[in-house]
């Protein structure tokens, strides 16, 4: 018989190792599905984190560590892959029919309904589970422009919330014109000597309230109908290529920083059709439940106020408890 796990986990970021290590503690057979080689999801790209309790200034690799070594103690068990769907289990094309009329003998969970198991597919494989915990995370959206892989972390940023107090009394670039740009240039303006909101177009497109608290801001610059061509540093972000859409001109803006706020993408794709969402994240309660039983969200992927570290890691051991609860009915 193929084996049926309690539960399957969908990505090794903070959401699902946080949720790997409940797993472990609440003897679930349980198996993590990672897509990369190394665990920890996006704060692998973080240089430095200085938001999570304990932990103050360690750096993203070693905090991603950290968690890895701690589900691993507890016997949590992780393959490699790529999710393509999840499905439910209607049997085997009528194999089991097939057998039956042969005179097989079939055992009791192989005649039992498979509604309530679910098949994760897979690139190089298929699993049976009773629970789907997806923590697939999401990504933001790049700018493209040369400079900004190589000094992420380093300058770049796309969460000033995470990496703003790095930049106390320094000089810094938001970019984007929407809600979260204009609140990360709101909450940099308390901590910077000055901020420069550089949005593509004439007009904002975040809430009124939010526009009129940023034209008030007195160290806010707004460089309207301006694109950023290139970051530049050696070590560290130093400048900004900019260039006005409308004139052509172009122009270097020193700035220590520059944080990207231009859209957040989850990794919710392959999940189109089993589970509701909203605008592409996948909805889902403080519990993690999702429209569909037995599949839970959890992470960055979910809809949700603050997506941060310490709330993903949260919302990891909420839902295996909302999967325990799921098991034992």
């Amino acid at each position: 018989m193929e084996k049926i796990y309690d539960m399957i986990i969908i990505g090794s970021g903070p959401a699902g190792l946080s949720a790997a290590i409940y797993a472990q503690r609440a003897k679930l057979d349980t198996l993590v599905i990672e897509k990369g080689m190394v665990s920890g999801g996006q704060v692998l790209n973080t240089y430095e984190v200085d938001n999570y309790p304990g932990f103050p200034g360690i750096n993203g690799f070693d905090l991603g560590t950290k968690w890895r070594e701690h589900a691993d103690g507890l016997g949590a068990v992780f393959v490699t892959d790529e999710v393509q769907k999840i499905e439910k289990d209607q049997g085997r094309d009528g194999e089991d029919a097939r057998r039956a009329e042969a005179g097989e003998l079939l055992h009791a969970a192989e005649l039992a309904p498979r509604a309530d198991i679910k098949l994760v597919i897979c690139e190089n494989g298929t699993y049976r589970t009773k629970t789907v915990l997806i923590a697939t995370g999401a990504h933001h959206r790049n700018l493209g422009v040369p400079g900004e892989s190589e000094l992420s972390g380093r300058g770049v940023s796309y969460c000033a919330t995470c990496d703003g107090a790095f930049f106390r009394n320094k000089t810094v670039a938001v970019v984007g014109g929407g809600d979260v740009a204009l609140e990360d240039a709101l909450f940099l303006s308390r901590l910077c000597e000055k901020v420069y909101l550089i949005h593509r177009r004439d007009g904002l497109r975040g809430s009124k309230s939010l526009q009129e608290r940023v034209f008030r801001q007195e160290n806010i610059g707004i460089l309207w109908d301006t694109v950023v061509e290139e970051i530049q540093g050696r070590d560290n972000v130093e400048k900004l290529k900019l260039k006005n859409k409308k004139t052509g001109e172009t122009r270097e803006l020193p700035v220590s920083g520059i944080f990207i706020a231009v859209g957040i993408v989850p990794n919710s794709q392959m999940f189109q059709g089993t589970v509701d969402m909203e605008k592409g994240y996948i909805k889902a309660g403080e519990d993690g439940k999702t429209s569909a039983p037995g599949i839970f969200a959890a992470g960055d992927v979910r809809t949700k106020q603050l997506r941060q570290i310490v709330t993903a890691a949260a919302d990891g051991a909420n839902a295996v408890t909302s999967a325990e609860q799921y098991l034992s009915e």
